[in-house]
């Protein structure tokens, strides 16, 4: 059986630009208060609404899974999917290791790794770590794309995994 590609979100950076000037707003942009377990005060998270449909097209035009990929884990179901009009996804668990960087690599790549197995991926973070490159270059069908976490996902992003999913066939 082939397994379908997977586009992997992180939350904060692609969907959330969370280093844009505090006073500041981006552009469509809106501000969400957010409460996840464990934390005393809410965070400020802003969401584009936009961006619910635009990942769902890209999903359906490239036969891939939409994946949470996000230290937020199993909250970003509860908190940032309904905010863009998501189904709930399915998440990679990082047990809490998500955002430890070892030896030059984004602490995310091991769990992604076993998650992944041989399945065709397309990662949106905004904390690629410099040796990470080498690591998607041995893993066929992996591409990374860097966002910008002053900005967060745009058209380019979507249409550079759209381009390479196009070209990146289901693996066995």
């Amino acid at each position: 059986m082939l397994s379908r590609p997977a586009i992997l979100l992180d939350v904060d950076g692609p969907l959330n630009p969370y280093l844009a000037k505090p006073t500041r707003r981006p552009a469509g942009y809106t501000t969400h208060r957010i409460r996840p377990f464990g934390f005393s005060r809410p965070l400020r998270v802003w969401l584009d609404p936009s961006h619910g449909p635009w990942l769902l097209s890209l999903a359906a035009a490239t036969n891939a899974d939409l994946v949470w990929a996000t230290t937020w884990e199993h909250e970003a179901n509860e908190f940032i999917g309904p905010r863009l009009g998501l189904p709930e996804l399915e998440w990679i668990d990082f047990g809490g290791r998500g955002s430890d960087h070892l030896n030059g690599h984004h602490g995310k790549i091991p769990a992604i790794t076993e998650w992944a197995g041989t399945r065709p991926i397309a990662w949106l973070d905004d904390e690629f770590q410099p040796r990470d490159p080498e690591w998607a270059a041995s893993r066929p069908g992996t591409l990374l794309v860097p966002v910008d976490p002053r900005k967060g996902i745009g058209m380019d992003h979507l249409q550079q995994v759209q381009a390479f999913l196009a070209d990146t066939p289901a693996r066995a």
